[in-house]
């Protein structure tokens, strides 16, 4: 009767359907035969691939990061001065006696607060200048974009202490052009607290905003130009373009920026420990990796100075977690 064919008589001379080795009519056995623990043995036997062709580079971080951070730990909860160095005295087990007389120490506060608040200056300035300037490479021509980037990336080469001195002469009170151009006399910028972290700072925007310039650029770059002239002919000013458009398209580098920007900053020693003379005047400029220094090295306190190291090392780590958890919130891609 037309209409009443079934599946399995569905054309003429068709046979019934042949059933798999699972049982199921109609649907064709997997090739092999062995199905899907042929396939996960598969990829189970070239598991640790990837792992053989990491070994070598895996063996260089411990030797270069894992030892160095474990002796660091193991300093701090000793007792180990100069007495023990030479072997006068045993060394012994302190516990957390070093990180209570640490966090019993006023000075260890202050210090850590003109830290924290150092590096955040000096990472809002670098990325506020960096992604200024990338900005600016893709507005000019190919004769200033090549000058721009060539002085950023000499900037970016010096070294941190030849820098440090460079800029120390440019505002030395006697003879520095800067005292001179401005009228200043024999102004010592140095002298004064803030006015040296200011002096200090701005060397540090210096060489490190090339990084920033740079990897932005880059980004701006990658981004299709149909999005940038469709918000053109909305009427977009660049302040508005920049918000709304590239920053969220370029969030991934700039987590990249900021992170390594945070990391550099928080522990800057060169910068501060050749413009201040080791810290400034009565100590008024010291930063946490120089106040480290001065611990282990000018009051032979390893055992402190390895404390305030392991402070550090847990303070940036929790940084880092915290501003990735913060961006995983908002359904950022890392």
């Amino acid at each position: 009767m037309p209409g009443a064919r079934t599946g399995a008589s569905a054309g003429p001379g068709a046979g019934p359907a042949k059933r798999s080795r699972g049982g199921s009519p109609g649907r064709p056995s997997r090739p092999g035969g062995t199905g899907a623990p042929a396939g996960r043995a598969r990829r189970g036997s070239g598991g640790w691939t990837p792992w053989l062709y990491l070994a070598p580079a895996l063996v260089v971080l411990a030797g270069l990061l894992v030892y160095p951070i474990y002796q660091l730990g193991l300093i701090s909860f000793l007792e180990y001065t100069q007495a023990q160095v030479s072997g006068g005295e045993p060394t012994t087990f302190q516990g957390l006696g070093n990180y209570a007389a640490l966090f019993g120490d006023g000075e260890f506060w202050r210090v850590l607060l003109a830290t924290v608040l150092f590096a955040a200056a000096c990472v809002v300035s670098t990325l506020a200048v960096g992604c200024a300037l990338a900005v600016l490479l893709t507005r000019v021509r190919a004769v200033p974009r090549l000058a721009l980037v060539l002085a950023a990336l000499g900037a970016w080469a010096t070294p941190a202490i030849t820098g440090s001195t460079v800029w120390l002469f440019l505002f030395d009170p006697d003879f520095g052009p800067v005292n001179r151009v401005l009228g200043l006399g024999d102004h010592s910028w140095t002298y004064g607290r803030f006015s040296a972290f200011a002096l200090v700072l701005l060397e540090v925007v210096w060489c490190s905003f090339p990084f920033v310039m740079v990897t932005v650029y880059a980004g701006i770059r990658a981004v299709p130009s149909e999005v940038l002239e469709a918000a053109a002919l909305d009427g977009a000013s660049q302040w508005r373009v920049w918000r709304s458009v590239l920053a969220p398209m370029l969030r991934p580098i700039l987590v990249v920026v900021t992170l390594q920007s945070v990391i550099w900053d928080f522990k800057i020693f060169t910068q501060i420990y050749v413009m201040t003379n080791g810290g400034g005047i009565a100590q008024q400029n010291l930063v946490l990796n120089v106040y480290a220094y001065q611990k282990a090295f000018a009051s032979s306190e390893y055992s402190l100075g390895s404390a305030i190291g392991v402070v550090m090392l847990l303070i940036l780590l929790a940084v880092t977690l915290v501003y990735l958890r913060l961006l995983r919130r908002q359904g950022e891609e890392l």
